[in-house]
């Protein structure tokens, strides 16, 4: 585990992205209880808070970003798109705005950069969000700092809107899904843990590394073990019922034609869905004696659940 800093050490600054987001905003918190000092980016007035310096503004004004990174000792960068209407949303969301804060940390002279790509990276061609989050971490490795990256799978946890949704139609006792697949989860708060430690002088061994991250369950989950998963935290039976591809692109596209660019369901989400193999690879965890998960499936699923029926 970091290490608080000392008393006679002045508590190293984080200069944060997407600390108010659903990851940021957990790791926002273990940070401060780890005693870090953090410079926060936000779009919107935050309430003052001890440990925390908000700054108003967005990866689109670098003039603001210059701001954040100044006298910070190293960069979390969290924030990015996971939903937009086309290819130029997702480029400004995750390319562009990855590419103006190594602009920044480069004109502030900030060295290390810890940055929160996804497991999507691997499968480039997929959808325009693989892409954009794998040119995201094209530039990153071509930044000539001294960076880490961290994959992630599907994060749930208290408070994400996503898994609330699935599980509303869960409670249901059906569950639709993609035809064919698996996939890793992780519990908010493990992810949180491990960016934390990133963060401590532990993390500072790590130089680039690109780790993807899971709940520890080997092969991951089908779709109708998550829905039985689902199942026994609801404490009813789930039932999956698999959905040919073209139909799941179907409702898609419908989808983005009566909601337009609000559709949660998007033709660029749905791909990515229906993609087989979102399981994080073993040979690329980060090694066990660094930060190993504590939180599975059953638990963290058991912990939305009670959150969902209250």
């Amino acid at each position: 585990m970091t290490a608080p800093p000392s008393p006679n050490a002045a508590p190293r600054t984080i200069a944060m992205t997407g600390a108010t987001g659903f990851v940021g905003a957990e790791t926002l918190e273990q940070l401060l209880d780890k005693g870090f000092a953090v410079r926060a980016l936000t779009r919107r007035p935050q309430q003052d808070r001890a440990g925390v310096t908000w700054v108003k503004g967005a990866l689109d004004l670098p003039e603001t970003l210059d701001e954040l990174v100044h006298g910070a000792d190293l960069v979390l960068h969290i924030a990015g798109v996971v939903n937009a209407p086309d290819r130029a949303g997702f480029e400004a969301g995750n390319g562009i705005g990855t590419a103006n804060v190594i602009a920044a940390m480069k004109r502030a002279g900030v060295k290390r950069l810890i940055h929160v790509s996804s497991i999507a990276a691997r499968e480039r061609v997929l959808s325009n969000y693989c892409w954009s989050k794998a040119l995201a971490e094209d530039h990153v490795r071509g930044s000539g700092l001294i960076w880490a990256m961290v994959r992630p799978p599907a994060v749930y946890g208290p408070r994400d809107t996503e898994f609330r949704e699935i599980l509303r139609v869960a409670s249901h006792g059906l569950m639709p899904v993609p035809p064919q697949g698996r996939s890793s989860l992780i519990h908010v708060r493990d992810l949180a843990r491990l960016l934390v430690l990133l963060c401590g002088e532990a993390g500072d061994a790590f130089h680039g590394t690109v780790w993807e991250v899971d709940d520890g369950t080997p092969r991951g989950l089908s779709h109708p073990d998550l829905a039985a998963a689902l199942g026994r935290a609801l404490g009813r039976r789930v039932r999956a019922i698999p959905l040919p591809r073209a139909m799941v692109i179907g409702v898609a596209q419908l989808d983005r034609l009566f909601r337009g660019p609000r559709a949660k369901l998007t033709p660029d989400r749905a791909r990515y869905m229906c993609h087989p193999d979102w399981v994080a690879h073993p040979a690329m965890k980060p090694p066990a004696t660094f930060w190993k998960p504590e939180i599975p499936a059953a638990t963290g699923l058991a912990e939305i659940a009670a959150e969902f029926r209250r």
